[in-house]
C-alpha cells in the first residue's frame, strides 16, 4: 500500500489494518489477506476515504454473505461495523447506522416496545448488508419496514432515498447497481409487546438451530430461491446432500447450505458451488443463482 496514503490516514486519525486475514472478516472463515481494511469513525471520515481510494473501496459488513478468494483482495475494504453502529428511537421511528448488527438492532427495538423486525434476529449480518440485499427470513424482509435509506455517493455527498425508490425485491436493491455506500436507514415499526416479541425471537432461533447447520462456518443459504422451487429441495433431489470437495460440504442437515467442515479453502467452496449448480441444472433444468457474493478472483488458475 502506498506509504503516502497511509501517512494521510495516520494524520486524519482513520484506523486501518494492513494485510488483514479475510478468514477473520467472513463467516465462511476462508480466504487470503486484504491489502487494507479501513474503519471510519463517522461520515466525514467515510467521505475522506472515498476521496482517497474511490472505486478501490469495497464495503464489507459482517462478511456473512461473502466468499473471499484464497488469493486475497488487492483493493481497500471499508467496514462500518466497528464504529458506525448507533441506533436512535423516537416513538415507533427507528434510525440506525449501517454498521450495527441486525441481532443488536432487533434487541434495541424490542426493548423499546416495538415489533416487526423479530424475523431478522438470527440473520448474522449488519444492517448495511441487510439493506443491500434486502435480507429476509421466515416471510419477513427489511424492506417491509424501511421508510428511507441514507447513502453516500462517489463524490462524498449524502442522499436520503425513499424506500419506494430503492427498487427493493427478493434479495435485491438499487444499491447493487449504483455506486453508493449505505450509511443507515429509517424504519417505521409498530407498537408491540416485549414478552411476545422475545418469545417470537426465541421460537425462530430454535427453528433455525434445529434445521440449519449453525455449528459450522457458512454464509447461510448459498443459493437464491428459484421461482417455483426451493434450492435445498432441488439439491437434495440431485443426491448432493453430503457431497464434499476438500473441506467444503453440502450440509447433511440442510442441503441449501454449503459449510466449512473445518479446513475448507475458498477454492473448495467455490468448486462445490459450481458442481451443485451444474448437477441441478442437468437434473431439473433449473439454474441456481448464488446468493453468496464473491470477493476477489475465482478463476481456476488464480484461486489456488
Amino acid at each position: 500500500m502506498d506509504k503516502k496514503l497511509l501517512d494521510i490516514l495516520d494524520a486524519s486519525g482513520i484506523e486501518y489494518l494492513e494485510n488483514a486475514p479475510l478468514s477473520e472478516l467472513t463467516t465462511f472463515r476462508t480466504g487470503g489477506k486484504a491489502a487494507l481494511v479501513v474503519y471510519p469513525k463517522d461520515e466525514a471520515q467515510t467521505a475522506m476515504l472515498i476521496g482517497l481510494f474511490g472505486k478501490e473501496l469495497t464495503v464489507l459488513g459482517n462478511g456473512s454473505n461473502v466468499l473471499a478468494s484464497d488469493c486475497g483482495y488487492d483493493g481497500v475494504i471499508l467496514t462500518l461495523q466497528k464504529y458506525m453502529t448507533s441506533v436512535h428511537i423516537e416513538g415507533n421511528i427507528v434510525m440506525a447506522d449501517a454498521g450495527i448488527r441486525l441481532s443488536k438492532l432487533v434487541l434495541e427495538t424490542i426493548n423499546s416496545g416495538l415489533s416487526g423486525l423479530e424475523f431478522a434476529a438470527g440473520i448474522p449480518g449488519t444492517l448495511g448488508g441487510g439493506i443491500y440485499m434486502n435480507a429476509g427470513a421466515y416471510d419477513g424482509t427489511l424492506s417491509e419496514f424501511i421508510s428511507s435509506v441514507r447513502a453516500m455517493d462517489k463524490n462524498g455527498y449524502i442522499h436520503t432515498i425513499p424506500a419506494e425508490d430503492c427498487a427493493f425485491d427478493y434479495r435485491h436493491s438499487i444499491f447493487m447497481e449504483r455506486d453508493l455506500i449505505i450509511l443507515g436507514c429509517t424504519f417505521i415499526l409498530r407498537k408491540g409487546d416485549r414478552a411476545s416479541s422475545v418469545a417470537k425471537v426465541n421460537d425462530l432461533n430454535q427453528r433455525r438451530k434445529s434445521k440449519q447447520p449453525l455449528e459450522y462456518p457458512s454464509a447461510g443459504s448459498t443459493f437464491k430461491r428459484p421461482s417455483g422451487h426451493y434450492a435445498g429441495a432441488l439439491i437434495e433431489a440431485s443426491g448432493l446432500k453430503g457431497c464434499t470437495i476438500g473441506g467444503a460440504q453440502v450440509s447433511e442437515k440442510h442441503a441449501g447450505f454449503i459449510i466449512n467442515k473445518g479446513d475448507a479453502t475458498s477454492k473448495d467452496v467455490y468448486e462445490l458451488i459450481e458442481h451443485v449448480r451444474k448437477k441441478v441444472l442437468e437434473d431439473s433444468g433449473v439454474e441456481l443463482e448464488p446468493e453468496v457474493r464473491f470477493l476477489g478472483r475465482f478463476d481456476t488458475e488464480d484461486n489456488r
